[in-house]
């Protein structure tokens, strides 16, 4: 990773200079090499960052000289850039990258610079462009095969640090336990009346009387954690994954690491098979796909007992629904992400309801 020490935080302050000095820090190009010219383009769906790919013209540059790269910056909507700094995604991405992403198996972004100033919570981070490869649609969601590829991924991450003592004394990378509850209970309950508000008579009545009924068991869901625990991405869902569209791609890369924190793996699981697939295909499939996952932890040498898997997962059924509710208040609306937020809202009330989620608390 680059040590340059200039931090630029805004796409349109960067310059040829800035990324020559990142991407000869980074050892992508030797001295000598630079950038003479870019071609900027916004890219992604992302709502708390702003994605910008960079195609680069080169001077003195050998041929293994990056064509691009994806550079990632605060987002430029007012209320969804003070969401990134409050709740401090923005700092959990870049130390992510700083300190653990060489630590997983997961396939994660080569990131050639990743910088951040604490005190204004602006931040930089510059990738590797992941190309060919097509970005996910949490909207008209993905096949059961594509799924099972992600539960294949899922297992390589959490097996790298299953129980790793590494992942303690991080300030910035929480338990996500009862301990940390009652701020997120709070955060919750403060915000559902205003997500039910919001999408008034386009919600299902399940899917109100699922985020209503949920606002007293928010740490009673938390409180359910227990040990081993592992690394979570936070928001494993279509739109933070790449999967590959061409040869020599890889077949899926998995981004936005905004949200990791530390807490029982399958929790990740039943975040992205809730709303990821069609409620259909994930009645009809999401047993194999956990075993899917399970097989793949089991490969790495994590044994997790298939009842002990079952349990964890159907719990955390409600981690989709405190997403879609609180991400849905805190960031900046538009057409687009109001589609997803309902479309995630009820697929992840359906998938509580299916699995008589709320019976754990009894």
């Amino acid at each position: 990773m680059s040590a340059v020490t200039t931090l630029i935080a805004e796409s349109a302050q960067v310059t040829p200079e800035w990324l020559t000095e990142v991407l000869v820090g980074s050892g992508a190009v030797p001295a000598g090499a630079s950038v003479v010219s870019f071609d900027p383009t916004s890219v992604g769906t992302g709502k708390l960052g702003e994605n910008v790919r960079f195609v680069l013209e080169w001077r003195d540059a050998p041929d293994s000289a990056p064509v691009s790269v994806v550079g990632k910056f605060p987002s430029a909507d007012p209320t969804s850039r003070a969401a990134g700094v409050l709740t401090g995604i923005y700092a959990r991405e870049v130390n992510f990258y700083q300190q653990l992403a060489d630590r997983v198996k997961m396939r994660v972004p080569y990131c050639h610079f990743a910088d951040l100033d604490v005190t204004t919570g602006e931040f930089a981070l510059v990738f590797e462009d992941i190309t060919p490869a097509r970005q996910g649609d949490q909207v008209s969601g993905c096949s059961v095969d594509e799924a099972a590829l992600a539960m294949e991924q899922l297992a390589l991450l959490h097996s790298s640090v299953w129980a790793d003592p590494a992942l303690e004394g991080r300030d910035w990378l929480a338990h996500r336990n009862a301990d940390g509850g009652l701020a997120l209970s709070n955060l919750y309950q403060s915000m559902v009346g205003t997500f039910t508000e919001q999408y008034d008579d386009r919600l299902s009545d399940r899917a109100r009387g699922a985020a209503e009924r949920f606002a007293p068991h928010v740490t009673d869901w938390l409180g359910s954690d227990r040990e081993p625990c592992t690394l979570l991405h936070g928001d494993y869902r279509l739109e933070n994954m790449l999967f590959g569209a061409g040869p020599g791609a890889p077949p899926l890369t998995t981004v936005d690491w905004q949200t990791p924190s530390i807490g029982p793996g399958p929790s990740d699981a039943a975040y992205f098979l809730g709303a990821g697939l069609s409620i259909d295909d994930r009645r009809a499939h999401e047993r194999d796909l956990l075993e899917i996952y399970r097989g793949g932890l089991a490969a790495e040498g994590v044994d997790l007992d298939a009842d002990e898997c079952w349990a964890i997962y159907r719990v955390n059924t409600f981690t989709g629904l405190h997403m879609a509710v609180v991400a849905s208040v805190l960031v900046g609306r538009d057409p687009r992400s109001d589609e997803m937020f309902l479309a995630m809202a009820e697929r992840h009330a359906a998938h509580v309801d299916d699995l008589d989620a709320f019976d754990s608390f009894d």
